[in-house]
């Protein structure tokens, strides 16, 4: 099972001007044997959302266990 609490990723310093929100508070269970697609438009933090799945990036709050 997947569960993503509250996932968020911002890029650079979260509390200057030039932060760039990545994905914001993002949640979601997948439990075993559950077919799970995950889609959205150019841009929208899927490929950032995976990267913190996989560990290839940490999140800037939120959790997944």
């Amino acid at each position: 099972m997947i569960e993503v609490q509250s996932l968020t990723k911002i890029f650079g310093d979260p509390k200057s001007d030039k932060a760039v929100p990545a994905v914001d508070d993002v949640t979601f269970t997948v439990k075993a044997g559950e077919m799970f697609a995950f889609l959205g438009p150019n841009g929208a933090g899927k490929t950032t959302t995976i990267q913190m799945l996989t560990t290839l990036l940490r999140p800037t709050s939120g959790s997944v266990r």
